[in-house]
């Protein structure tokens, strides 16, 4: 399955390294070159020798190691890899590789790697909690690191929570999908739109929403890597445009529904991922409101704002169109309400009241409804592993036109 495939698999000195052991195995065993670095505190945990055994090349702890055919090891090792993936990875060696420190092999070596980058963090709850930890794992992000999110459960340390490494079976379907891209969705092009529209008050305020964009881009991510031709209509986020998506930033919910409309006609399926505001000023102030003596309150005239996903379903030809729906109750009914009236063929449902499934996490769940009367539920998962159960699902629908 991994035949010609070089991966640099890094163990950090975590109590989670032990299943760096059945990772290095199986990746071996599916015909991957698997060449592993150990930080110091990681070769306490689990001896370089197993993973010398099972993957048939010397294990590099220290950066001067050496012998017939060693180079640089911290250059050479990373030379030509397909995958470098860091399984686990402690809160401190996510600390140095965001801050760029390279005082071991393993540090040394992420630096020098041109190729896919992958980190799985596993800590104690409250580590992995730190807002140093999770700024560390964004600017990871950021940089384009594949993140895959740790579960929740009994820790080694004794809490509950956030930080366990996840289960060995569902880091290895994640590194197959990494190293062996499915291109199912190649020939079609995509229009995705994503994050808050806002709607100004006046020149300094605006009206808008809690939505981070994280599913969409994600989307237009997961798309892209699955082949797809994309067009990623943003509205505004903190989050950083994915390379090799056409990128449209866009403002209110006009500006968005006129940046569809121009791409409509050429597309096959569109994600309504964003979340677009009903309702807008009706007269925004030319300059700056100003507090009034002896005045508490303030009317504001709100207007309704065009609907996209139901213009877009109004006009649709051939294209396959996707909506969303955030609610905070009543989620079932609401959605499939919408599905009918919006004239689509899915809609994409989640409770948005939930902590981990809501607006700005990493995490979601969501239930697609389809014109056809499915029902699909996914599981709590990172938004890059939903955006693939969106996709598979568009696929199938795809597969019976």
């Amino acid at each position: 399955m991994f035949a010609n495939k070089k991966i640099v698999l890094g163990i950090s000195g975590g109590i989670a390294a032990y299943k760096a052991a059945d990772i290095a195995s199986w990746l071996t065993k599916n015909g991957a070159s698997v060449h592993c670095m150990m930080t110091p505190n990681a070769a306490g945990f689990i001896a370089p020798q197993v993973l010398q055994a099972l993957t048939h090349h010397p294990v590099v702890v220290d950066e001067f190691m050496s012998g017939p055919g060693w180079g640089i090891v911290h250059i050479d090792t990373v030379q030509n890899a397909d995958l470098f993936a860091v399984i686990p990875a402690t809160a401190n060696t996510i600390a140095k590789i965001a801050a760029g420190i390279a005082d071991n092999a393993l540090t040394s070596a992420v630096l020098a790697a041109n190729c896919p980058l992958f980190i799985a963090p596993a800590m104690n709850t409250h580590m992995y909690q730190n807002p140093a930890t999770q700024q560390n794992i964004q600017t990871l992000k950021n940089r384009g690191w594949h993140i895959m999110l740790p579960a929740s459960g009994h820790l080694a340390c004794g809490a509950v929570g956030e930080g366990k490494l996840p289960e060995v079976a569902a880091i290895e379907a994640e590194l197959q999908r990494l190293l062996l891209p499915s291109q199912d969705l190649a020939g079609l092009k995509f229009l995705v739109t994503a994050g808050p529209t806002i709607e100004p008050i006046d020149p300094v305020r605006y009206i808008t929403n809690k939505s981070s964009g994280k599913m969409g881009y994600a989307i237009a991510e997961a798309a892209r890597d699955r082949g797809a031709q994309v067009l990623l209509v943003s509205g505004h986020t903190n989050l950083i445009p994915p390379a090799g998506v056409e990128y449209l930033a866009v403002d209110s919910a006009a500006s968005m529904l006129t940046a569809c409309l121009d791409a409509y006609d050429g597309c096959d399926v569109v994600v309504k991922a964003a979340a677009v505001a009903d309702y807008r000023v009706a007269e925004p102030a030319a300059q700056k409101l100003k507090k009034a003596d002896g005045i508490d309150e303030m009317v504001l005239r709100l207007v309704k704002n065009p609907d996209i996903l139901a213009e877009l379903g109004r006009r649709k030809t051939h294209q396959l169109l996707i909506g969303f729906a955030a609610e905070t109750n009543n989620v079932e009914e609401y959605a499939r309400q919408k599905l009918v009236k919006k004239h689509a063929d899915m809609l994409v449902a989640n409770d948005v009241s939930r902590a981990d499934a809501g607006f700005d996490v990493d995490t979601n769940q969501v239930t697609i409804f389809t014109a056809a009367g499915d029902k699909l539920i996914s599981p709590l998962a990172s938004k890059r592993q939903t955006a693939d159960f969106i996709l598979d699902a568009v696929r199938a629908r795809l597969d019976k036109q």
